[in-house]
């Protein structure tokens, strides 16, 4: 259905893709993988329409093609799932299902009552049951994703890429994601699959093609492939060596009678924290667990001032912190990498440079003139030590691979040499090379001192990386684990058995 060859494509200062041959086929979904930086989203913006090939042959159910822009791809029947949500938050779930295609009356006007009734018929179909009068923004990320996979098979679709598809999505959600794939497949349409979870390319995928510094190094049948040779295929190391590594494992645990450098006490917000507490001590890495919606993000953000609070306390080394004010909380210490880069992290359109800096500009400023002498020394200091691959200090950061870009995010903290590090899934959405050195500049980050709060969907991460875990559900602390049990089985089991909220409330739901 839809194929390239000998395709290269390069940036100024960066060759991204180099003699690329990549054929996705009718009724097959084909997974495509590799670190950041391989090359994944460029190879997919020139299947979409985004970049032109500098050479190489595109080819579309076997004719010679290029498209000159997004749209022209999409109207041939191309429909792309991205990985952060690219819908309009401001309009309803039903516009943003239908936009383009809304239905229209007699008179040419847009008949809302038709358009809400398609989108209904649309969503429950997926197993998705929201009011689409709704604004998409009062939705949760993972919901507004499942709008995005709606929109893209109520097209007329031939070619779905899906990049990155369940890194928002609950459990259940995963479940109805891996039937519609299915049923794609059964409808002969060609799945392009673009994930980091090994476990996910198994389930569903029946063909992988490997990328590594912008070439092909592998492309069959993903049955055929040991998960521990894909994984070397992905770093371009001896399987001996990915063994060795641990790739997935933090380097211990951080154990320390110290007074907590953070506490947190009866945190509420309204429909989403009922009386949270959370301490951190220095040098201890705290988890938090529980499912999309129990109020792990939401916790984060109350504690960083993201979130006004209807009551609670926030302490940082023995001194109080105003609620709801983000600045109050910078100028404590406490630093928030969000969830999503993308809309609450980076600034695009800056460069790395600018966008390492930025939150220490008032601290580098002088009578408003900016010492550059010492932002140089920062940003350069930042971007060895985290290991940022770009091609220099002023390339934008948009153009950076997502892993890149979460090492930008944590560079642009830790200039602030906070006290207290709040990473709301730090390694969402990078490929296992990234996420190691993610990982493992956690564990040295706690190692000197500093105290981490950990929130991430991946349970082993979270079991591997964390001293203690706190599990939420329904915005309440319903179990804490210590010790020898921080295991995933009590954690499964935590998240299972726990009452729900208004019982878990009624107990004071801290821990």
């Amino acid at each position: 259905m839809l194929s390239v060859t000998g395709l290269s494509k390069t940036f100024p200062g960066v060759r991204a893709l180099t003699g690329v041959d990549f054929t996705a086929r009718a009724g097959e979904v084909h997974a495509l993988i590799g670190e950041n930086g391989a090359g994944k989203s460029t190879l997919i913006k020139v299947l979409t329409g985004v970049y032109q090939p500098d050479q190489g042959e595109l080819a579309y159910d076997g004719s010679p093609v290029r498209f000159a822009t997004p749209l022209q791809a999409q109207h041939a029947g191309i429909s792309t799932i991205y990985q952060e949500v690219n819908l309009v938050p401001l309009m309803s779930v039903a516009r943003n299902l239908l936009l383009g295609r809304e239905p229209r009356n007699r008179l040419g006007l847009i008949d809302f009552r038709r358009m809400n009734q398609r989108a209904d018929e649309a969503l429950r179909g997926l197993g998705i049951h929201v009011d689409v009068s709704r604004p998409l923004r009062e939705l949760g990320v993972g919901a507004q994703q499942m709008v995005a996979l709606a929109r893209a098979v109520s097209v007329d679709a031939r070619v779905v890429l899906m990049d990155e598809p369940t890194s928002s999505l609950e459990p259940r959600e995963v479940r109805t994601l891996f039937g519609v794939i299915r049923m794609l497949r059964e409808r002969g349409i060609a799945v392009i699959y673009v994930s980091h979870r090994l476990d996910e390319l198994y389930e569903v995928c029946d063909t992988v093609t490997v990328l590594r510094d912008g070439e092909v190094v592998h492309t069959g049948p993903i049955a055929d492939l040991e998960r521990l040779r894909l994984v070397s295929l992905m770093l371009g190391r001896e399987i001996g060596d990915v063994r060795d590594e641990g790739l997935t494992e933090f380097s211990g645990r951080h154990d320390t009678d110290a007074e907590p450098v953070l506490t947190a006490t009866g945190l509420t917000v309204p429909h989403q924290l009922h009386g949270v507490s959370v301490s951190v001590r220095p040098g201890e890495v705290v988890g938090l667990g529980g499912l999309l919606g129990s109020g792990r993000t939401e916790t984060a953000k109350a504690i960083a001032g993201a979130l006004p609070v209807e009551s609670g306390r926030v302490v940082v080394a023995g001194a109080a912190v105003r609620t709801g004010s983000t600045p109050a909380a910078i100028r404590a210490g406490i630093s928030l990498l969000p969830e999503d880069r993308k809309a609450e992290g980076i600034v695009p359109g800056l460069s790395v440079r600018e966008n390492i800096a930025l939150a220490a500009l008032p601290g580098l400023s002088r009578f408003g003139l900016v010492d550059e002498a010492r932002v140089d020394r920062i940003v350069d200091t930042f971007m060895k030590r985290l290991r940022i691959k770009a091609a220099g200090p002023h390339q934008k950061v948009g153009e950076l691979s997502g892993g890149n870009q979460q090492k930008v995010l944590l560079a642009r903290w830790l200039a602030m040499q906070p006290k207290v590090l709040l990473l709301d899934e730090p390694t969402r959405g990078i490929d296992v090379g990234a996420k190691a050195e993610v990982q493992k500049l956690i564990d040295e980050l706690a190692d000197d001192g500093l105290g981490v709060l950990l929130i991430s969907s991946d349970t082993e991460e979270l079991i591997e990386g964390s001293d203690r875990v706190l599990v939420l559900k329904d915005g309440v602390v319903v179990e804490e684990l210590t010790g020898d049990a921080v295991t995933e089985d009590r954690l499964m089991r935590a998240i299972a058995t726990a009452p729900t909220a208004p019982t878990a409330a009624a107990t004071g739901g801290t821990a």
